[in-house]
């Protein structure tokens, strides 16, 4: 039971707006590493390019990632 309490705590929670599976696997990948690349993310969570750079599209215009050059960071 402590277990289940201690990863709850450290889970980051989801926005509400967010309501594509995808969308929320990509914000908690970030929120969790900080920052990435698409390359690095499409690595990572085994999702095209194309599919991702559509995903933070979404994201940046809902102010909750940021664009830093090639880096996508959590806001």
């Amino acid at each position: 039971m402590l277990e289940t309490e201690t990863a709850s705590a450290t889970t980051p929670s989801l926005p509400r707006e967010l309501q594509s599976p995808r969308a929320k696997l990509v914000y908690l990948y970030l929120t969790t590493n900080g920052d990435a690349t698409v390359s690095e993310m499409g690595e990572s969570l085994g999702m095209k390019k194309l599919s991702l750079y559509s995903i933070l599209k979404t994201l940046r215009s809902e102010g909750l990632v940021d664009c830093d050059g090639d880096c996508y960071v959590p806001n």
